[in-house]
């Protein structure tokens, strides 16, 4: 298991979101980000979450979080586990007083969860190489030495970042099916 982060949430070509997640550059040398396709609601749940950012009424995922403070239940971990026929699959460990559980979830519901409850997001490596992308798509950055142009700098990053949008333009949700 890859310990992530994420990234951010982005569209793609045909309106679809994405949640973005990266290897935590501590744990691993991996350079992929793994893109899942997730609903609008879902996205509209984790981008509040990952703004620190409160709805006005509770949304699905503050309610399980609600819940499992008022049963004295931590989430202890979320792991995307495997990717069959380009769908992806995910499960919550929770620490319970009654002991642990593993619960199977969809990974939007997983890590909106996770990131409401400051949980770690892990993914398997074999998911991350089969279905990942090279990070330099998803995150544009200059080069590691002193740039003496900063407009060369950043006509690179923009570079990167239109080869990004191109690829989720382009992409289809089949092309990762395992």
């Amino acid at each position: 298991m890859v310990q992530v982060r994420v990234l951010g949430i982005a569209l793609d070509g045909s309106g679809q979101h994405i949640v973005l997640l990266k290897p935590l550059v501590e744990e691993t040398d991996v350079n992929r980000v793994l893109p899942i396709w997730i609903g609008e609601q879902e996205a509209t749940s984790i981008l509040i979450a990952i703004s620190g950012e409160h709805a006005p009424r509770p949304l699905a995922h503050d309610l399980m979080k609600s819940m499992l403070d008022t049963l004295s239940i931590d989430v202890e971990r979320v792991e995307v586990t495997r990717i069959d026929d380009g769908t992806f699959y995910a499960e919550i460990t929770l620490d319970s007083p009654t002991g642990p559980y593993v619960i199977d979830a969809r990974p939007s519901d997983a890590v909106a969860l996770a990131v409401r409850a400051n949980a770690p997001i892990f993914v398997a490596a074999a998911v991350l190489d089969d279905a990942g992308i090279p990070a330099e798509m998803a995150e544009p950055r200059g080069d590691d030495e002193d740039a003496d142009d900063e407009a060369d700098e950043e006509k690179d990053e923009e570079a990167k970042l239109d080869e990004f949008k191109k690829f989720l333009e382009e992409v289809d949700p089949e092309d990762f099916q395992g």
